[in-house]
């Protein structure tokens, strides 16, 4: 099985877990690491490019820091460009139909904040619908997600750690 997993991190480089997960799922190889903040620093999408990766992958992930209950901004971009009506979804938009889609997020908040009755007040699976609606509507099949929260009290090790976890959650879904 192909993986495309599509990096989405304005400030990469500063990062210490996703960073860490971006070099360990480099070290697969049936897992394409597409950087979109190193592949369009201007924020032009190149949807014909962005097609054919798709087209020759059978799982897509995500991954991302959960900034403002959502992806940094290139995502969306990304989503309105690269997911076109009759290409990705529509009567003739069948092109990610089968498709695995599952999403790898990182937040600075702990688990408990992100809870009914959580500082957050909603849990990651509510607030990652639109993720789940986009799959659905595709016609990719949504995969459990690869969580890790509270980044900025982890240790190194910890964050190695994770980073083992996600190319195995990546992997074996």
């Amino acid at each position: 099985m192909k993986t495309l997993v599509l990096i989405a991190h304005p400030q990469l480089s500063s990062s210490v877990v996703n960073k860490a997960w971006k070099y360990r799922l480099l070290q697969e190889e049936a897992i394409t690491v597409h950087d979109l903040y190193e592949q369009y620093p201007d924020g032009k999408i190149n949807m014909e490019r962005e097609q054919q990766l798709l087209s020759s992958h059978d799982r897509i992930v995500f991954q991302f820091p959960f900034y403002w209950y959502s992806s940094p901004s290139i995502l969306k971009e990304w989503q309105d460009v690269v997911l076109t009506y009759g290409w990705a979804y529509g009567s003739e938009g069948t092109k990610l139909k089968g498709k695995e889609f599952m999403l790898a997020i990182s937040t600075g908040g702990p688990q408990a904040a992100y809870q009914a009755g959580g500082f957050n007040r909603y849990s990651m699976s509510e607030l990652t619908k639109p993720f789940q609606a986009m799959a659905n509507l595709t016609g990719m099949h949504f995969l459990p997600s690869y969580t890790l929260q509270g980044v900025r009290t982890l240790t190194s090790e910890q964050i190695k750690e994770s980073a083992e976890q996600l190319a195995l959650h990546v992997i074996r879904a």
